[in-house]
């Protein structure tokens, strides 16, 4: 048994991961940080049409003729 403030390792049952425990823990994990906080707003809608537009461009850009003849000699 761990003397007073140590901490003491405990196998989790699920995905056999080492985890720390205090041993008065009571094995309810305590609230995340992100739930303190208060929530950022969604995106503008025009950020996701940018995102969309700039990944579209990228898809629609034409091989460069070097990277064609590097694909040729492999294949």
């Amino acid at each position: 048994m761990p003397c007073e403030g140590e901490s003491q390792l405990s196998a989790d049952e699920k995905d056999g991961e080492r985890r720390r425990k205090s041993p008065d823990a009571t094995g309810s994990d305590p609230a995340p940080a992100e739930t303190t906080k208060k929530k950022k707003p969604p995106p503008a809608p025009e950020f996701g049409h940018a995102l969309r537009s700039a990944y579209q461009r990228t898809l629609d850009e034409d091989i460069p003729p070097e990277m064609l003849d590097l694909l040729g000699k492999l294949g």
